[in-house]
């Protein structure tokens, strides 16, 4: 595990947007998994500049989401298919037929989702997967008490989770009670995996997904094993 310890949200984004970019540039062709939430709002801020400055080329990456609401329309102002499309794609040049998500309406769920780590592998695995974490320890949607050995799946969420993404609702009675999201098994899966962090909130609970043990009560504690994870952590 590298882990870097940056003063603040700026230097934290500009460092994993660089680390991307490198990606990218690298492996022109990589399969990306891709989060959304608060933190890589300024990370995809930075790889649309990069873009914008003819620095960097989308058009071969392959996109897989890590994560979607259950119930929501795709072009839901809340959905992640909304939010990845404002953010990212409406800003790069990502070919439309390469950005996946999991199929959160889809009638038989399960099937979905055994597809969706079906395509993932028929793409040739995930090259990297990009994460953010949550106060209670999860990443993607896997909230503590997590299947570790779990590919994509339909789980419902914590409270803490529910009261944590209300701000991107009315209230919290409008946030989604279940979510689509890739399992430990699948994140796990990819040949790189960067987390972002900031903020002071995220300090105990960073704490324990590096420095504790591995214990499904903390998800991110798994990446402890990851053979290639870069941690990008801002106390400020």
């Amino acid at each position: 595990m590298k882990l870097y310890q940056v003063p603040n949200y700026e230097a934290a984004r500009l460092k994993a947007a660089g680390l991307i970019a490198a990606q990218i540039n690298v492996k022109p062709d990589s399969v990306i998994a891709w989060p959304t939430g608060g933190t890589p709002v300024g990370v995809y801020e930075h790889l649309a500049a990069l873009y914008n400055r003819g620095e960097l080329d989308f058009s071969g990456i392959t996109s897989f989401n890590l994560d979607e609401y259950c119930g929501l329309a795709d072009d839901a102002p809340q959905s992640y298919h909304y939010f990845m499309d404002e953010q990212l794609f409406s800003k790069v040049n990502t070919a439309k037929d390469r950005q996946f998500f999991p199929d959160q309406n889809a009638v038989d769920i399960n099937q979905a989702c055994q597809d969706y780590d079906a395509k993932i592998a028929a793409y040739g695995g995930l090259d990297l997967a990009f994460l953010g974490i949550g106060v209670n320890g999860h990443i993607g949607f896997n909230e503590p008490d997590t299947v570790f050995s779990a590919g994509t799946r339909c789980v419902p969420l914590t409270e803490s989770t529910i009261q944590a993404n209300a701000r991107f609702f009315d209230n919290a009675d409008e946030v989604p009670r279940d979510a689509v999201t890739m399992g430990i098994k699948t994140i796990m899966s990819a040949k790189k995996i960067i987390l972002v962090a900031n903020g002071p909130a995220k300090r105990e609970i960073m704490e324990q997904a590096l420095c504790g043990p591995i214990t499904p009560d903390v998800p991110a504690s798994i990446l402890q094993v990851h053979p290639d994870v870069t941690v990008i952590w801002s106390h400020a």
